[in-house]
């Protein structure tokens, strides 16, 4: 078989799979929670955060820059960190990754409200120190949620359909999650002064931020009161990281996928910032980024019902692909015609989301597969949250390159957050931000999928009748060691 000839070894499964649905609507709502109780705070990072600096606390763009290497760094190296000692920490009752969920949500809260408070120190030495804690402490405190979070997907079902289902739901979940701040922040938190500019209002972003972090705490208390691990914890594993790594260095598919969903993070946490200085400055309507993200995430509340289906019929990796290409074309599309029509634009952007919605709503299920085939090249070893924790990392440096990339262009194109109008050259210049850079980035994402990730519909479905047989032959095994044990006591 195909899988057989890529690993050189028989598979090893857990037990036998009786059933095609193990979880029910309790468990994928739960699950869809986690993601949007995260997303609530952790989409205001991708939205405000960069003009916070900029506007409000005066950092320049090179101290962003610095500061976003720094912390994302650090960040990055503390992700596998976490996942390895999840994966040693002995479970408690509630299982391996739950119980995070619920220590980790309220050092989050907390810290998202300090990211976003001015200090009113008065200094932009102390208010840069300031940014650096606040944005370290943020991200620690994410990553012990985000990582837990992300790797409890893998024990909640060994089904291929359920974690399917968990990564739409999650998706689902991480759009709603994003849109409070996406959507209902930017009619708040902007005003105008006496000649009519448009500019960040700190006491009303703050404000808003304590009842999105208030809410965040209560969605993620909710996700673990109805998610359940179910595929049972192996304390006793002896894991070696350098083992895990070995194997990890030769899982083509995980390798293809942590570089595609580099460039996918990258991609969005690039676009947000760089587009709300896009509707501030190039169309002076900030109000109208709620109209953007509306016209964003509505192609994915569109192919909700229908994904199921969709990935059935032609594939997770056939289906990204085909998206991914299409958005690029659009964006190139929207570099070419240098609109400054905020409506035309506003349509490109509903079809630019459209491509990037079948990876987005995706993107989980193919890590939870890429984990499967680990735990085929590792000979049977359930490392979830070391694997997860090394996908998340990868990720990291993706946010790494978006917060460091999108300073430096903002200071390239000749951002001025001090300056109440700017000039038309950068005005022209944060257009070209919005749209060639990721036109750029959603064609290398459709290469690498396409030509590197090897996982395509018809080698998944044979890597599963391999697991089941694999199964099969696990669960009689044991029966009969059973039987031997019985007879010997009789």
């Amino acid at each position: 078989m195909i899988i057989n000839k890529i690993i050189g070894k028989k598979a090893l499964y857990l037990g036998k799979v009786k059933t095609d649905r193990m979880i029910g609507a309790k468990d994928t709502i739960g699950y869809a929670l986690g993601d949007a109780g995260g997303q609530l705070t952790f989409g205001l990072v991708g939205v405000f955060l960069t003009m916070f600096y900029t506007d409000i606390l005066g950092i320049t763009t090179t101290q962003i820059a610095v500061l976003m290497f720094v912390a994302r760094l650090w960040d990055g190296i503390s992700d596998p960190i976490w996942g390895y000692l999840i994966d040693h920490i002995k479970p408690s009752k509630f299982g391996r990754f739950r119980p995070w969920l619920f220590w980790g949500s309220f050092p989050l809260a907390v810290t998202a409200v300090i990211l976003f408070a001015d200090p009113g120190l008065g200094s932009q030495r102390w208010n840069l120190v300031w940014a650096y804690f606040g944005f370290i402490a943020y991200d620690i405190a994410y990553t012990v949620v985000n990582i837990s979070y992300g790797a409890l997907a893998s024990v909640v079902s060994p089904l291929e359909s359920d974690r399917a289902s968990l990564s739409t739901f999650r998706s689902a979940g991480a759009g709603v999650g994003a849109l409070p701040g996406a959507v209902i922040l930017p009619l708040i938190v902007f005003s105008r002064d006496a000649l009519g500019n448009s500019y960040l209002n700190s006491r009303s972003l703050f404000l808003s931020v304590i009842g999105l972090a208030a809410l965040s705490l209560l969605v993620l208390l909710a996700s673990f009161l109805m998610t359940k691990e179910r595929v049972p914890p192996k304390a006793a594993q002896n894991l070696q990281l350098r083992k895990t790594l070995g194997a990890l260095i030769r899982n083509r598919p995980f390798i293809m996928l942590c570089i595609t969903s580099m460039l996918l993070i990258g991609m969005q946490m690039y676009i947000a910032p760089i587009n709300s200085y896009l509707f501030k400055d190039y169309f002076n309507q900030p109000e109208m980024i709620a109209m953007y993200s509306l016209f964003t995430y509505m192609p994915m509340a569109l192919a909700l019902p229908v994904m199921g289906k969709l990935v059935r019929r032609f594939g997770k990796k056939e289906l990204c692909a085909a998206g991914l290409l299409f958005g690029a074309l659009v964006f190139a599309a929207m570099f070419f015609i240098q609109t400054q029509n905020i409506f035309v634009y506003l349509a490109l952007c509903f079809l630019s989301g459209v491509g990037m919605t079948f990876l987005i709503m995706q993107i989980w299920a193919l890590v939870t597969d890429t984990i499967d085939f680990h735990f085929l090249l590792s000979g049977g070893q359930r490392e979830e949250g070391t694997v997860y924790a090394l996908f998340a990392f990868t990720r990291k440096l993706g946010q790494t390159a978006a917060g460091t990339g999108s300073a430096l262009l903002l200071g390239m194109v000749g951002y001025d957050g001090l300056q109440a109008v700017q000039t038309a050259e950068t005005v022209s210049g944060l257009y070209t931000l919005a749209t060639l850079v990721p036109a750029i980035a959603m064609g290398l994402m459709f290469l690498v999928l396409t030509f590197g990730y090897p996982l395509n519909k018809a080698q998944l479905q044979e890597m599963r009748a391999e697991l089941d047989l694999t199964a099969e032959v696990n669960h009689n095994s044991v029966q009969h060691s059973i039987e031997e044990t019985q007879l010997s006591t009789d």
